[in-house]
């Protein structure tokens, strides 16, 4: 009998030393004007077609899918990415384009998209591993301006889905830029942060510890008014409260560093941010104050006569070939 209450304790030993904690990569990337070859009816997508000034052809363009899908196995090179949110994508069709290059194949990725009401035709996307997170419902918010009816910009996608059993929200956005000055564009990202709040708050009510997380392209910095005022977004370098929102990005901003190069300064306008309870839960999926990266490798990268790096984009004045003028950043979930 005691032989057997040894072996037994010596196999649990053996099977708990031996257990691996499940991780899940999620980013983010703007994919700077992923458009096909073909002039869409109603969209301003002219100048990514073969007749432009761009001349935009099929070469260009497969060259541009299987950079990006380059990009998106490189972020976690052994399981991929369960969740891929993008922006500047303009169909479904680029999208499928994507996911079954032979980079992305392997990982199954279906993707949620709907067409959105912004005049150039580029939208947010969010791709998924099917066989990990389960898509249970989604929702477009629609961001407008009660002054100014002709306002159009990019919706906001909002998905409840689940993984191993935990409900997670996610939410892909892609915020109004800076043309025409920061001060006049300012409150068109106000208002996105408040479609985006009201939303949260909504979630929070139902739920105080509900698995939010939240990327995309704010054109605003952790530290604008926008993310730290309207959506309430602190930085990450105090220990939340469950229905606190915490900027991932904060401390890379904080470093100088960032995902957009404008005219040789970073700017870290890639947000990743996720709900307290990701970080203070004791039990399931979670995140650490110290999670939020930007992804880059020398593949992604220019260097000018300077020496100094910049995202080696698609288009300039001239084509450059490269695959974005962003870098992506990502988080995981580690099993707790």
């Amino acid at each position: 009998m005691k032989k057997q209450f040894l072996f037994g304790l010596l196999v649990l030993i053996v099977f708990t030393s031996c257990h691996v904690s499940k991780t899940y990569t999620v980013a983010f990337y703007n994919a700077e004007n992923l458009f096909d070859t073909i002039d869409a009816p109603n969209k301003l997508d002219e100048e990514f077609t073969p007749g432009s000034q761009k001349k935009w052809d099929t070469p260009k363009y497969e060259k541009k899918i299987s950079d990006l899908a380059h990009v998106i196995s490189s972020i976690d090179s052994v399981n991929f990415p369960v969740l891929v949110g993008l922006c500047e994508v303009e169909n479904d069709h680029v999208l499928n384009d994507l996911v079954v290059n032979a980079q992305l194949k392997k990982a199954g990725y279906r993707y949620v998209w709907k067409d959105g009401p912004d005049i150039r035709g580029i939208d947010c996307a969010l791709l998924y591993k099917p066989t990990i997170f389960k898509l249970k419902s989604y929702e477009m918010l629609p961001v407008k301006d009660p002054d100014n009816p002709d306002f159009k910009t990019r919706d906001i996608i909002c998905v409840e889905g689940s993984i191993g059993g935990e409900t997670f929200y996610v939410f892909v956005n892609h915020w109004p830029s800076r043309r025409g000055g920061e001060e006049i564009s300012e409150n068109k990202r106000m208002l996105a942060a408040s479609v985006l709040r009201n939303k949260v708050d909504d979630i929070f009510a139902a739920d105080s510890m509900a698995n939010i997380i939240i990327m995309g392209d704010f054109n605003d910095e952790p530290s604008d008014s926008s993310v730290t005022v309207t959506l309430r977004a602190l930085p990450d370098d105090r220990m939340p409260k469950s229905i606190d929102l915490i900027d991932l990005m904060y401390d890379e901003m904080k470093r100088g560093e960032g995902s957009y190069n404008y005219r040789g300064e970073w700017d870290m306008i890639d947000n990743l941010i996720v709900s307290g309870s990701l970080i203070v839960k004791k039990k399931g999926l979670k995140t650490t104050l110290d999670d939020g990266y930007i992804f880059h490798k020398p593949f992604m990268e220019f260097v000018n006569s300077k020496g100094e790096m910049s995202p080696n984009r698609t288009y300039g004045r001239t084509y450059y070939g490269g695959i974005s003028d962003h870098f992506p950043v990502y988080m995981t979930l580690t099993e707790n």
